[in-house]
């Protein structure tokens, strides 16, 4: 039951400037909310009681399956692959080749992907990749470590693996249910779409993305083996954040800096999840325009807002939150800046 003020209800919209020179160029209207595991937003912008596309932001949520059925163990996943489980990679080697790795330990290959392919998000991966005469695959998506665990859960419960990424297979339907119980939601009427890997994607409340990771980040009230689960991808992710995304990205940077006590999860289309353990909050955030730039900045805003950003964190993340704008001379012509009351 997520709880309400007035003040949340009056709460605006906050706007993202993008300035070039004196003036400002673009606003990005971004909605948000922060909220504990029972519930009470802490603070929320906007329309916060619709649903949203999570997209890949929720990747920890879907992940905690593979832990909760046993596959983990019985299949020696490792703490990088966890991380892995839950990441938007770029690409890289360090990703594809873990992919290729895990698939073959369990009797699987690139193939038995479903997720399709595109080539490197990181720029030099792609460029190397070209250079060399082949063509991305599967493994190559950036969603392929969450697949591997989705494949990996069906492997060891032996359910059929075809057609995993339809909504009718016992993996989905295992998330359904992860996702209906960090939520409080019915999600059976919900909103479905499909995401980019080609799996379904549920419309959820930003106030209820937010109260879900806050209980992802203080499980103690949950199950002992759901609360061990969601420790498990916690420590994964804080111990390997090169596997959850890449080079010159803020969800690497950003856990990889704060050891444990900041867990940030990014989705298409500019959504932003992030768990605070120590503080056992959640934050969600949409802009609405869908731009990434945007929910980065916003991101930074909030945290900074919380107190949560100490030095070392600030010099992991300034570069993505406070980015300075430069032109084909590498001439600083503009910034990014939010401010969170207007």
């Amino acid at each position: 039951m997520i709880k309400h003020s007035s003040e949340d209800f009056a709460r605006p919209p906050f706007t993202v400037n993008v300035s070039r020179g004196d003036m400002v160029e673009s606003r990005h209207q971004v909605i948000a909310a922060i909220s504990d595991s029972e519930g009470k937003l802490v603070k929320s912008w906007g329309q916060v009681d619709s649903p949203v596309y999570l997209r890949s932001a929720i990747k920890p949520l879907q992940a905690l399956p593979l832990i909760e059925s046993g596959a983990a163990d019985a299949l020696d996943i490792t703490e990088q692959e966890l991380s892995l489980a839950c990441a938007s990679h770029t690409g890289e080697p360090i990703h594809v080749e873990a992919v290729t790795a895990w698939l073959n330990r369990i009797g699987l290959d690139i193939t038995d992907l479903e997720c399709g392919s595109h080539w490197p998000t990181y720029d030099p991966a792609a460029r190397a990749l070209a250079a060399s005469g082949r063509e991305p695959t599967a493994a190559h998506n950036n969603c392929s470590g969450k697949h591997t665990g989705f494949l990996s859960t069906a492997v060891h419960l032996k359910e059929p693996l075809k057609g995993y990424i339809r909504r009718d297979h016992p993996v989905q339907k295992r998330i359904v249910t992860v996702l209906e119980d960090f939520t409080d939601l019915d999600l059976s009427d919900a909103p479905v779409g499909i995401d980019g890997c080609s799996i379904p994607t549920i419309g959820i409340p930003l106030q209820n993305a937010a109260m879900a990771f806050a209980r992802f980040a203080d499980p103690s009230k949950m199950s002992q083996d759901r609360a061990l689960a969601c420790q498990r991808l916690q420590q994964a992710i804080a111990k390997h954040p090169k596997m959850i995304a890449g080079s010159d990205r803020l969800c690497t940077a950003l856990d990889g800096a704060a050891n444990g006590k900041i867990i940030a999860k990014v989705g298409a289309e500019a959504v932003y999840l992030a768990a605070l353990p120590e503080a056992g909050i959640g934050i969600a955030i949409k802009a609405l325009d869908g731009t990434t730039r945007a929910a980065e900045t916003a991101l930074g805003a909030i945290l900074e807002d919380l107190g949560v950003l100490n030095e070392e964190i600030h010099q992991a993340i300034d570069s993505y939150v406070h980015p300075v704008l430069r032109n084909r001379n590498d001439m600083a012509v503009g910034d990014i800046r939010v401010d969170l009351e207007n």
